[in-house]
């Protein structure tokens, strides 16, 4: 069960932008993560590649947790915040849920809940 420092440290890394660093320290070697309904990626070297991927379509990312997380046993509850910075100038602001399913100190799986509407400039 993730203990609130645990989670603490997790909300902090990712709001210095340390995203791939949060990913390699945390998840477990066969966690998974989906977008809302579509079908789940496995394995945390695909987690890796996709959030790289990510990561390089954009000038920069800043992400922010909005109020503290929600712990319940091994569940986890993020509220974010990403903005994320477009080669064209452009500038996309979303929020989402991250419902995350720990085992032990290892993030096991990830499912994010967004309104797809948010992603345009």
């Amino acid at each position: 069960m993730p203990s609130r420092e645990l989670i603490d440290r997790f909300v902090r890394m990712v709001e210095d932008g340390k995203f791939v660093e949060a990913m390699e320290t945390f998840y477990a070697p066969d966690a998974t993560m989906q977008e809302n309904n579509e079908p789940p990626r496995a394995g945390l070297p695909a987690l890796l590649a996709h959030e790289r991927r990510t990561l390089e379509s954009s000038r920069g990312v800043e992400g922010r947790s909005i109020g503290p997380p929600l712990i319940d046993g091994e569940r986890v509850v993020i509220h974010w915040q990403f903005t994320f910075r477009q080669p064209t100038g452009a500038v996309v602001r979303f929020e989402e849920l991250a419902l995350q399913a720990w085992r032990g100190d290892k993030l096991a799986s990830e499912r994010f809940f967004y309104d797809t509407r948010q992603m345009k400039a």
